[in-house]
């Protein structure tokens, strides 16, 4: 085992590389590029046996790692924001095929208006495809997520491809300390891909195609696939479990941080929760009783565990880093349903902020558990509200000024 300074980007490489895959259907896009040129370096250098092609788009890319996966080949891929939805058509394909492969997706805001920085509508855009999900929350998590995934997704009980999320420019390139275990180690966690019978062969010609059915076959075979995604929350608790004995390194469906004896909880995904658990830290040294549940699994969605690590809370901040226009935050609304009907549940008080990359400051978050304490005491539950401050509104309103101003006919100049 060995200690090296990784990006985000770097530690998904990592990860493809020690899972000792056979394809990588690539094409670049900001902030995702950094994997494949890392990849086709190493291959290109003999490094990595795999074989790395470079496609015209995300949809061919997405459709050829299903072929290689259906073929039985260890299939890596990786990708981000509008990527990923110009391959979303084939997403809902190839997870329907039952074809196990990992794709990393770096999560980055999508248009319009247009941005470079991240937060999670991309990614979460994709739950209802069949795809499992894995998030992360720092740069090891990363490579050993990428691990994990591979596991759980060729175990014959799930049987689905599986997507490995990180943010964006603050955890793609930043860099952290990450341990890269012995690959004999990760060969005994992850034996070679065993496709069984599914797996088309040259020596066994077969002919198969998607067909098209009446409602009845075609309810069955979706909620097959829903039984598998079920079915993957024991397999990933194994997995985890097995990993842990084997790296001594413990990634649970669903992180508690401090949590135990917490009257509030933070609750939120990616990079930004480790800022979550600095804050937490802070406000135990002043005496406030607030910790951190974060779910890294997200499909499947781990509602037991979740209801478990929330039971007597007082009240639960959400802050959700997408938006689902019209509604509100995807993950507030997803925790309601898993608490709904349950005794001793808390109160749901949601956020929505770090959109488009924008910062959550420490004084946020104290004012965040402010606000959630208020609530549970007034007994009544907020709609969502967006973290924004008095400055950066007055920025905005100046620059719609300026373009009121420039317009031809407001009195300005153009």
């Amino acid at each position: 085992m060995s200690r090296r300074l990784l990006t985000g980007n770097g530690a998904a490489a990592w990860g493809a590389r020690l899972a000792e895959v056979d394809y990588v259907p690539a094409f670049p896009i900001t902030p995702q590029t950094e994997i494949v040129e890392t990849l086709a370096r190493w291959c290109d250098a003999g490094e990595m046996a795999a074989r790395l092609t470079m496609l015209e788009s995300e949809h061919s890319m997405v459709t050829a790692a299903g072929a290689a996966a259906a073929a039985g080949a260890r299939v890596f891929t990786a990708t981000s924001s509008q990527g990923l939805q110009y391959a979303m058509e084939m997403i809902f394909t190839v997870a329907g095929w039952r074809v196990p492969f990992v794709m990393v997706n770096v999560s980055r805001a999508l248009a319009s208006p247009i941005t470079l920085e991240p937060d999670h509508t991309d990614v979460l855009s994709a739950r209802d495809a069949g795809f499992l999900q894995i998030h992360c929350a720092t740069c090891q998590e990363v490579m050993d997520g990428v691990l994990i995934a591979y596991r759980v997704a060729e175990d014959a009980r799930v049987r689905l491809p599986a997507i490995v999320n990180e943010d964006g420019f603050y955890l793609s390139f930043t860099r952290e300390p990450v341990e890269l275990p012995d690959p004999g180690a990760v060969r005994r966690f992850l034996p070679a891909f065993d496709p069984g019978s599914a797996a088309f062969r040259a020596s066994h010609p077969a002919s198969r195609a998607v067909a098209v059915l009446g409602g009845a076959p075609y309810s069955y075979f979706r909620y097959e696939a829903h039984l598998a995604a079920r079915a993957a929350l024991a397999v990933y608790d194994e997995a985890a479990t097995a990993f842990a004995a084997a790296f001594g390194r413990s990634w649970p469906a669903v992180e508690r941080y401090r949590s135990d004896d917490a009257e509030v909880v933070f609750f939120m995904i990616g990079a930004f929760a480790t800022k979550a658990k600095d804050a937490v830290d802070r406000l135990r040294e002043a005496g406030e009783r607030v910790g951190l549940v974060r779910p890294r699994l997200l499909r499947p969605w781990p509602d037991a565990a979740l209801r478990e690590a929330l039971a007597g809370k007082r009240a639960v901040a959400v802050i959700d880093q997408n938006l689902s226009m019209g509604m509100g935050g995807v993950l507030a609304a997803e925790l309601a349903s898993a608490l709904h009907g349950h005794a001793g549940m808390p109160m749901i008080v949601p956020f929505v902020g770090a959109l488009g990359g924008r910062d959550i400051a420490a004084e946020e978050f104290f004012e965040i558990a402010r606000a959630a304490r208020a609530a549970a005491a007034a007994g009544v539950a907020p709609g969502p509200r967006l973290l924004y401050t008095a400055d950066e509104l007055r920025e905005v309103r100046k620059l719609q000024a300026i373009a009121h101003a420039e317009r031809p006919g407001a009195g300005g100049t153009r």
